[in-house]
């Protein structure tokens, strides 16, 4: 089949299961996935894919940021005339792709970041004549896009596609969720609750979120937090909630999958904290109906930060500024229950509206199948 399309990625992470098995249903690809990106990422099961071909082996170059899929570049020369890739700059394999696909007038769609505005001189060069050479630029959000357009890209090569999760299932949780009295039952209080979810990292800033914790309640401003998570960088924060005798009001959950169980505690939450860089835990929060409070370093954040709009469903504290982000927390957990309420529609509403998989779906169909 001379359209067929052929999907070329440097892995199948798990969370993005969904939308790849959309694809495989609506647009028929062939899917080849590199193996490992060597960072811990739980991956999806290709074999649910009908259209799963291969896994390929993904090379590293040491100390130089350039990676080579074995067996990618060969796949310009199949029955395709789409090929999706993950738009990664440093992918040599992909350069030979795109390279070879403009003789050939076969079109390469790069699923990618894009520009962020925070990479070396060097750097730059190299994203800017990769991204020259594909027929379109599939972006994760308009941040990118924004800057792309100021370095010189035509705004009609550059397709926001956003990013997704489990809509359909988490979907499914969220109109059966009620208000619950879980955090009184274990706090023994009805003091409003702040709420931290993913992993544990130092990239996170977890411990801003204590201290800020601790300094509200000096001054009588008393909230719980729930962590759930698993703390994968030895971040001592037990130690510090400890030491900030703040054991009674922070309740170490753990790592959790189960989206039920993730619903309720995310929906009976007053506000969602990532103090450092946040990424997919702005959808996964909205979805639910939380508002978020994060940093201001906007170059440094996964796209997804760019959902939050201030005063609307959540709000940006300035980067490590411990007063300013107490400021937005007390602002944050005295809503009353109208503002609060609308504020959930105000989350739900933008993950309803392009943060999905079938948002993504109708992008890729407008360009594939014109």
């Amino acid at each position: 089949m001379k359209n067929k399309i052929c999907c070329i990625f440097n892995i199948g992470p798990h969370y993005r299961t969904p939308i790849f098995k959309l694809m495989d249903k609506e647009l028929q690809c062939d899917f080849y996935f590199g193996d490992s990106i060597g960072v811990p990422i739980k991956l999806m099961d290709y074999t649910e894919l009908k259209g799963y071909k291969k896994t390929l082996k993904n090379t590293y170059i040491p100390y130089t940021g350039f990676e080579w899929q074995k067996g990618a570049w060969q796949l310009i020369f199949g029955p395709y005339k789409h090929y999706i890739v993950t738009g990664t700059p440093g992918s040599l394999s992909n350069w030979v792709l795109a390279l070879l696909a403009v003789p050939l007038r076969k079109r390469v769609y790069a699923w990618t970041h894009g520009m962020k505005g925070n990479a070396t001189p060097t750097g730059k060069f190299i994203e800017k004549n990769f991204y020259r050479l594909c027929h379109k630029i599939l972006l994760y959000g308009e941040f990118s896009k924004n800057i792309m357009i100021k370095e010189g890209f035509k705004e009609d090569k550059l397709i926001p596609i956003y990013n997704s999760l489990d809509y359909e299932n988490q979907l499914v949780v969220r109109k059966k969720l009620t208000a619950s009295n879980i955090f009184k039952i274990h706090f023994k209080n009805n003091d409003p609750v702040l709420i931290y979810i993913g992993r544990i990292q130092k990239s996170k800033k977890v411990d801003l979120l204590i201290d800020a914790i601790k300094i509200l309640r000096e001054d009588g401003i008393l909230c719980n937090l729930i962590i759930i998570g698993e703390d994968i960088d030895n971040n001592g924060i037990p130690n510090l909630v400890k030491k900030n005798k703040l054991t009674d009001c922070v309740w170490f959950y753990g790592p959790c999958y189960d989206e039920n169980e993730i619903g309720e505690l995310l929906y009976n939450s007053d506000v969602c904290i990532t103090p450092g860089l946040i990424g997919l835990t702005t959808l996964h929060a909205f979805t639910y109906g939380t508002p978020i409070i994060t940093s201001n370093d906007f170059s440094n954040h996964g796209p997804e930060f760019e959902a939050i709009e201030s005063g609307i469903n959540g709000e940006f504290f300035k980067k490590d500024d411990l007063k300013d982000l107490c400021s937005k927390i007390e602002s944050w957990i005295n809503l009353g229950s109208k503002k609060r309420e609308q504020i959930r529609l105000n989350a739900y509403n933008v993950i309803d509206k392009k943060y999905n998989s079938y948002y993504q779906i109708k992008v890729l169909k407008s360009l594939l199948f014109k």
